[in-house]
């Protein structure tokens, strides 16, 4: 039923674009009429539709790696243990230009970028002679795709150290260019204007796809929380108080405290089928204790960066959170009642962020 769907789609696309005629206007001068036999119309909920339609099959033409595409971002994914993976990597991106050629749609070779995740991180591994043959790639027009350490994915900065740093840095440094940019150009200091810029200017750039990169170290928690300190500090009546004090006076969470909601929120969503399981997440049920995340067990014998990293994911801390909740509400089915329920657990516990000069009794972490 779906090959027929989209069959019949791809079959009215055409007929559109081939009876489709263009103008252009520039500086008021109109050009004439002209037959367009490719593209899509630009600026139009159409367009992104059709340019999905058009390159659904890209990823069946691969036949090895894992290949994952969103709008015009299409990333190929594979586990390299030695030249042949390599080798059978470089096979599928070939496939991939060249499925490109035959539909019409050249890539831009020159913006193609690899990210290695190497687990043996020696020095010494690194400088053998062969090394940079495992982690180098080509396309068939000779561009070298040489690896970077850090390379920006759908607006999250991802590093091949499979650490959170950049991202972190430069989430920090946008959010105070913003707060800076709305303290200068509004001087209304009252709390419910201040507070609706805050939400809607500031915020929003530190908390942009934070379940993934949820940091765990200290200080890059202190970097993201400071903005929110000191943004707060400038609302009336606030300027005496302790950020621990405006927190509860302005009703606000901290923003260490936001991200383990909405990692809870998520693997809600996932248990009740209102998320994607993409990262494979279990659960079982228990008469005494209700439905529990699993937590899958790491090889003991990994090596001590991978174990490290491996408890910081995702994966292992949304679920340990999830697991701490009270039975009756991990048992809930409705999304709204849900929040609603688990505000009110947070609201039980004390939320003080890490901030420097200031002593906690545990690390603020639900």
């Amino acid at each position: 039923m779906r090959h027929v769907f989209l069959t019949k789609a791809l079959k009215w696309i055409k007929e559109f674009l081939e009876n489709r005629k263009q103008t252009v206007v520039v500086e008021g001068h109109k050009s004439s009429y002209q037959w367009v036999k490719s593209g899509v119309p630009q600026g139009t909920v159409l367009g992104p539709i059709l340019f999905v339609l058009y390159i659904n099959d890209l990823l069946s033409s691969i036949n090895y790696s894992k290949g994952f595409s969103f709008a015009d971002d299409t990333k190929l994914i594979g586990a390299i243990n030695g030249l042949e993976d390599v080798e059978i990597l470089q096979e599928d991106l070939n496939t991939v230009i060249e499925w490109s050629k035959n539909n019409n749609m050249e890539l831009h070779e020159n913006k193609f970028e690899v990210v290695s995740y190497p687990l043996n991180e020696s020095k010494i591994m690194r400088e053998l002679p062969f090394y940079s043959e495992t982690v180098q790639y080509s396309t068939p027009g000779g561009v070298i795709i040489t690896p970077q350490n850090t390379v920006r994915d759908l607006g999250v900065y991802i590093s091949g150290d499979r650490k959170w740093r950049t991202q972190i840095d430069k989430t920090a440094e946008a959010a105070k260019k913003m707060a800076a940019w709305v303290l200068s150009a509004f001087h209304d200091r009252s709390v419910n204007v201040m507070l609706t810029l805050y939400k809607s200017m500031v915020r929003s750039r530190l908390e942009y796809c934070c379940p993934v990169w949820n940091p765990t170290h200290i200080g890059e928690i202190q970097r993201l929380e400071n903005v929110q300190r000191s943004f707060t500090r400038r609302i009336q009546g606030c300027k005496e108080l302790t950020y621990w004090e405006r927190l509860k006076k302005l009703n606000l969470m901290s923003l260490q405290r936001r991200r383990e909601r909405y990692c809870i929120v998520h693997v809600w969503k996932i248990l009740n089928d209102l998320a994607p399981n993409d990262i494979g997440i279990c659960f079982q049920q228990n008469m005494r204790l209700g439905i529990k995340a699993e937590i899958p067990a790491i090889n003991k014998k990994s090596q001590m960066s991978v174990r490290a990293d491996y408890d910081r994911t995702f994966r292992i801390r949304a679920a340990q959170l999830f697991n701490i909740l009270p039975a009756n509400l991990r048992s809930i089915k409705k999304l709204d009642s849900f929040k609603i329920e688990l505000g009110k657990v947070l609201e039980q516990y004390p939320d003080t962020p890490p901030v420097p000069g200031y002593t906690t009794t545990n690390d603020n972490s639900y």
